[in-house]
């Protein structure tokens, strides 16, 4: 018998619901996967090596694709992840054959304020603590693949200053001329450390690197976790390592991965990472685990490796876009299908009533501070007002040409006018509604939602882009701004004004998506601004290039790509317990 979760912290969950955990054995063999295909760490984590499934799998037709995806949240967030792992055992009680893929958490969020990944309640990807602390290493690949860039390219720097070109020649090393005022790439970690965000590096003698200013971003933003999103196998991956920009030459051409000849070691890090994690839900669904999150400052999908696998193992693949439908969704609509050439049959869009009434005019909710307590009383205007949010991600949804389903994510406080009140509201908006409580009762909750989704599957839509990739750059950022957020344009610095009319002159640039970084707190550059803001201007203060992921990438506002720790960070209730070793207050 499950725990209450009324009355239980979610690792305590976790932590009893483990006792009747399936082996990776067994959810191998449940979903049909010969011995060699399953990579096991340990008793209940393992990695699938997609390229075996997708070669004998490759004549069975693909299951049902469906992205979750959710309102603008408040900071605390809305759990999305909560409701496509209620959802996938919702679908498993009805006796769908689901699997969920899913992102893996970053060790930022887990040890801030946010916390972990997992979902919540009776809604959790278990074993939590791997889940939560380094799985089977993916992350930890990643930082080294990118960190090793990083040393090729300051040791190069050096070895340029101190030599001269004649001893470069002599160990058949070319000369890059790399201009130290114009590096594209930082440092990365997996914290939350803003402390690090511009720091000098090299301080000391002629010995100790060259000195100039550097920074660190947080590792989940990095272009090698994008290049583990959308590569489609190891050959896909290795090309793109090579393309990777670090920087440029004092005449402003690009510098990359390949140049310093550093793309191939860079690769091998990354070999057993490109393989996706099996785990589970508390109800023993079978779950994918691959690539990272943040689609505010990244790409922030799940891997394409891993729905590929799932889709043709499962009728039901329910995948997860980060963050909110204009920055999340966006991103899984016009660069991850694009990508892969996977179409979606139907969107879950997750509310809450706390968040629709924070976009309806209560006051903003603070980490780590008490909710007010206007949240936990019935405020149908609040919620009324909040709805413009809903309704404007929902015509998101429906422009991409797919079948909008919302998901009320219910709150132990929420009343039956709130919620009546948003079902109309949607409904009128064009939506299913479903009502779905599986936080508190896990797939038993889920049922309303489970049979929405399979009737908006069964629905006829004509998925279709936003734009085409022959659209130039400052067009579909002013699409991507005026549809997708509502902006009335586009303001641009002087240096990304440059950028984007150099990209637009370059044919191989014009080529790659558009992948923007923006709050995911507001549809606005501005986390402040609530609800769908009018007449308001997106300002775009650089450009970045991700020649390796294929990304062009707008940075809208004051995002920075390393967060910050909060007062009261999560890492002040996590501990160990001596005597058996298991981690408790994970969250």
């Amino acid at each position: 018998m499950a725990l209450d979760p009324t009355k239980h912290a979610d690792w305590e969950i976790a932590e009893e619901a483990e006792s009747r955990m399936k082996t990776v054995y067994q959810l191998g063999e449940e979903l049909g996967l010969e011995k060699e295909e399953l990579l096991p760490h340990g008793h209940y984590v393992a990695k699938v090596d997609f390229k075996k499934v997708l070669e004998r799998l490759k004549d069975r037709p693909d299951g049902k694709y469906v992205d979750v995806t959710a309102i603008t949240p408040t900071p605390l967030g809305e759990g999305k992840s909560t409701s496509l792992v209620g959802l996938v055992q919702g679908l498993g009680k009805r006796g769908k054959s689901v699997i969920g893929t899913m992102r893996q958490p970053s060790g930022g969020p887990t040890m801030n304020v946010k916390g972990s990944a997992a979902g919540g309640g009776l809604a959790q990807c278990i074993p939590l603590t791997e889940f939560s602390l380094g799985l089977t290493g993916d992350i930890n690949a990643v930082m080294n693949a990118h960190n090793l860039a990083m040393v090729a390219l300051t040791s190069r720097m050096q070895h340029e200053f101190n030599y001269s070109d004649n001893f470069l020649n002599k160990i058949n090393l070319k000369r890059l001329n790399i201009d130290p005022r114009n590096v594209e790439m930082k440092w990365i970690m997996d914290f939350c450390a803003q402390a690090l965000r511009d720091i000098v590096i090299g301080i000391g003698g002629k010995m100790d690197g060259f000195m100039m200013k550097s920074g660190f971003a947080i590792a989940v933003s990095s272009e090698i976790m994008a290049i583990l999103s959308v590569a489609t196998d190891l050959k896909d991956m290795r090309e793109r390592m090579g393309k990777i920009v670090v920087a440029y030459d004092k005449k402003g051409n690009p510098v990359t991965t390949a140049d310093l000849e550093v793309d191939g070691a860079m690769t091998a890090w990354m070999v057993d990472a490109l393989n996706p994690n099996l785990m589970q839900t508390l109800e023993g669904q079978p779950m994918l685990i691959h690539a990272g999150p943040f689609a505010n400052i990244a790409v922030g999908q799940s891997s394409v490796v891993a729905d590929r696998i799932a889709l043709k193992m499962a009728d039901y693949t329910i995948t997860e876009s980060g963050f909110a439908a204009d920055i999340g969704f966006e991103k899984f609509w016009n660069i991850k299908c694009r990508m892969s050439g996977l179409k979606p049959h139907c969107a879950v869009l997750v509310a809450t009533i706390r968040a629709l009434k924070c976009h309806g005019g209560a006051p903003l909710p603070l980490p780590g501070r008490p909710l007010d307590e206007g949240y936990e009383k019935e405020n149908i205007p609040w919620v009324e007002a909040g709805c413009e949010n809903l309704i404007h991600l929902i015509n998101v949804i429906k422009r991409s040409g797919v079948n909008p389903v919302v998901c009320i994510n219910a709150f132990h406080t929420d009343t039956d006018k709130e919620i009546e009140t948003v079902r109309r509201l949607a409904e009128e908006a064009g939506a299913r509604v479903a009502l779905s409580r599986h936080w508190q009762y896990g797939g038993d909750g889920a049922l309303e939602l489970a049979d929405a989704v399979v009737e908006a599957c069964e629905e006829e839509s004509e998925f279709k882009y936003l734009y085409e990739l022959d659209v130039p750059l400052r067009e579909r950022i002013d699409l991507i701004a005026k549809v997708v957020y509502g902006a009335s344009g586009v303001d641009y610095s002087a240096e990304a004004l440059a950028k984007a009319k150099r990209m637009e002159q370059d044919p191989e640039l014009q080529k790659l998506c558009t992948c923007m970084v923006k709050t995911h707190l507001s549809l606005t550059d501005n986390p402040m601004l609530k609800g769908v803001p009018k007449d308001w201007n997106l300002f775009v203060r650089d450009i970045l290039t991700y020649g390796g992921a294929g990304f062009v990438v707008p940075v809208a506002g004051t995002i920075s790509l390393m967060p910050g720790t909060g007062s009261n960070p999560a890492y002040r209730r996590i501990d160990v317990d001596v005597e058996t070793g298991k981690v408790k207050g994970l969250f």
